[in-house]
């Protein structure tokens, strides 16, 4: 039985996977998310960590043993047990597709839309429509499969269950009030079954719904946002006479460079190939053919906002 330290901050939906699938496995697991243990900011940017997590990352695991696992899916999926990765070949593959979905069309617009509300990345009115409908076409899938099912996967809890509940965990929360989730009424009744399991409940504790969708706050974004620095004033010289002097000969050769470069001859005429890529017209984003929730997925995953950090 696995034994070890997840080290994370306060209230990371992502660490809760590992911290469920361990109540369920009966994993022995020490969480470390408060000082002297672990520090965010601090800890885990010490040669120490890095050494063991080199993306300086959270939640991470470390064994008992000294086996260390960094990406929460992986933490979960070692913590678990046979029963929730999936008894059977089909089954286990059956849980993986519904954590890949949790990944790829459930978390790229909950963070679009949940984020803003929480103070944590400016609002976009664009987005935010386009991730609603984003939310709306995966409520319906699920509610769908749903239909004749109490889980996911099987006739019991799995890791697929535990996954998508967490990645839903903030929706709920924060912006699905009753009018919004009306239409899903398989998934409400199966995200409450879950989250009113023991070992959901030892990890979530009570669960409230949303009853009024939150907004964006002006006010609280502009706080949560770093302090800039005031940029210090030069002190005058008593040279400064002369350097205005100075600048308008600076002024005129820089002015000659610019003439010289425009002047200058190409040294290679294109050949036919880059004539005709020349002639095209340049595209203003190089992801404009992809579909809008492929973008928001990409900003996510590639910026450090999904630093749930804050939450």
């Amino acid at each position: 039985m696995a034994a070890g330290t997840l080290y994370t901050y306060p209230e990371n939906w992502r660490a809760f996977k590992a911290q469920i699938a361990a109540q369920y496995s009966g994993a022995r697991l020490k969480i470390a998310s408060a000082s002297p243990a672990f520090t965010f900011g601090q800890t885990n940017r010490s040669p120490a960590f890095l050494s063991n997590f080199p993306l300086g990352k959270v939640p991470a695991y470390q064994g008992d043993d000294g086996f260390c696992l960094f990406e929460s899916n992986a933490i979960a999926h070692y913590l678990s047990n046979d029963a929730l990765r999936g008894s059977t070949p089909q089954a286990s593959a059956q849980v993986l597709q519904w954590v890949s979905f949790a990944d790829s069309e459930i978390i790229p617009p909950a963070s679009a839309w949940v984020f803003p509300t929480l103070g944590i990345m400016q609002f976009n009115k664009q987005a935010t429509e386009q991730a609603k409908e984003e939310v709306k076409r995966v409520l319906a899938i699920l509610n769908q499969h749903l239909n004749t099912r109490t889980f996911l996967v099987g006739e019991r809890v799995s890791l697929a269950d535990i996954t998508v509940v967490c990645s839903l965990l903030w929706l709920y929360k924060q912006v699905l009030e009753p009018a919004f989730r009306q239409p899903y009424p398989n998934v409400s009744r199966w995200f409450l079954t879950c989250v009113n399991q023991p070992q959901f409940k030892a990890v979530l504790g009570e669960v409230k719904l949303c009853e009024k969708m939150a907004q964006f706050d002006a006010k609280k974004f502009a706080e949560m946002q770093p302090k800039k620095e005031a940029p210090a004033k030069k002190e005058k010289s008593g040279k400064e006479g002369g350097k205005q002097q100075q600048q308008p000969q600076q002024q005129e050769k820089k002015e000659k460079k610019k003439e010289e470069k425009k002047a200058a001859p190409a040294e290679e005429e294109m050949d036919e190939c880059e004539a005709v890529l020349a002639s095209e017209p340049k595209a203003k984003d190089p992801f404009a053919h992809l579909p809008k929730r492929y973008l928001i997925h990409l900003h996510f995953r590639n910026s450090y906002i999904l630093s749930l950090y804050t939450l």
